[in-house]
């Protein structure tokens, strides 16, 4: 393995991954016109609020379950999601 590849793969074991924890349709904002809960590169704190996931006309939360910062958001707007796949990753703050 390069050394540039085993950097990059240390690296990304540090970050957080947070999952959907069911089918549905993935929101970044509270409510069309309204700001996302999250941009990138913001820092979240746990239980903060980072988007939400519509399942059969419920709108559901989910919150970081970590503090850190945001480094990649891993759905589009209005994406349908799977239960268990990746929706964004958080650097654990120190």
């Amino acid at each position: 393995m390069a050394a540039t590849q085993v950097d990059e793969e240390q690296h990304q074991e540090t970050y957080f991954t947070i999952v959907s924890p069911m089918v549905g349709t993935f929101y970044r904002s509270p409510a069309p016109n309204e700001p996302y809960f999250i941009e990138l590169h913001d820092n979240v704190t746990t239980n903060q609020s980072v988007c939400i996931v519509e399942a059969m006309k419920l709108m559901n939360e989910i919150e970081a379950e970590v503090s850190g910062e945001v480094v990649e958001i891993l759905v589009e707007n209005g994406a349908i999601i799977d239960c268990g796949q990746a929706l964004m990753k958080i650097k654990p703050a120190n």
